[in-house]
């Protein structure tokens, strides 16, 4: 089932670059957007571009990261690379448009991004290079890395393609991406985090479980003020069901304190299985 979505991911990904970027000269950051460059500068097609590219870190990769992450990328990259230069060899072009070329393009880029990597997989280049910084230097953010990767590529692309503009257009498509990939990855698991004070703690949490059915937790705590030990109420839910809780907690106690927090990834029953972290 995993190779299914993979190949799927991979087609849509492919289809990104090949009708909306590519034709377009927006260069969306990491090796996608130096294998444009490298196609507009030197006639590489833009497809082996990425696949050689790809070769010296995924040869690095597999001594680091496994032979079943990297299966699966492999997979992922040969098809991508492919059937993008079957794309780009037909002279396939949705758009015009720079600015529905970037939006399109991108988004298709990050839903593709976004399975591959749900599915276990990457596309190679910069994924598994900040993989293998994470790996060094765990306080480095993921999201810092890619960012200043992408920033440097695209605003290289303004010289190449002599276009300011292009590396604008680049830049929205890298935005459209990353939105897009965020969604598929973090967007259906999405939920609220929410801790209760309350004199009626009790009744609350009994209510929450009844009406709910969301699992509920009590914390100990002691208040600073008052020094009186006292019991906190935690819950994590769908945030469809946010406002039906908040509704019971005033209906209950008006006067109860109540913190509302954001939770992207719930890992157990009910969410997401473990091991399936990106």
């Amino acid at each position: 089932m995993k190779l299914i979505l993979i190949t799927f991911a991979a087609l849509i990904y492919s289809i990104g670059i090949g009708i909306f970027l590519e034709p377009n000269n927006l260069a969306p950051g990491g090796v996608t957007g130096i294998s444009i460059m490298l196609n507009h500068l030197f006639k590489i097609p833009t497809g082996i571009g990425i696949l050689f590219i790809n070769i010296p870190i995924l040869l690095v990769g597999f001594k680091k990261l496994g032979r079943k992450l990297m299966g699966y990328t492999l997979y992922a990259l040969v098809i991508s690379s492919v059937v993008v230069d079957l794309l780009v060899n037909r002279g396939i072009c949705v758009t015009r448009v720079p600015i529905l070329a970037a939006l399109f393009g991108g988004g298709l880029v990050g839903f593709g991004l976004g399975i591959i990597f749900r599915n276990g997989g990457t596309t190679g280049g910069l994924d598994i290079i900040v993989r293998l910084v994470k790996m060094k230097y765990r306080y480095i953010k993921t999201g810092a890395i890619f960012l200043i990767s992408d920033i440097i590529v695209v605003s290289i692309s303004a010289f190449v393609f002599k276009d300011i503009d292009v590396a604008l257009y680049a830049g929205i498509s890298v935005m459209s991406a990353s939105l897009v990939m965020n969604k598929v990855l973090y967007g259906g698991d999405e939920a609220k985090c929410i801790y209760i004070f309350s004199e009626k703690n009790h009744e609350i949490a009994q209510i929450l479980l009844d009406k709910l059915s969301v699992g509920v937790s009590y914390i100990k705590s002691k208040g600073a003020y008052t020094g009186r030990d006292t019991e906190m109420i935690m819950c994590v839910m769908r945030r469809q069901q946010l406002p039906e809780a908040a509704e019971i907690v005033e209906n209950i106690d008006d006067g109860a304190f109540l913190i509302v927090t954001s939770a992207t990834e719930i890992f157990g029953e009910g969410y997401k299985k473990h091991g399936t972290y990106y």
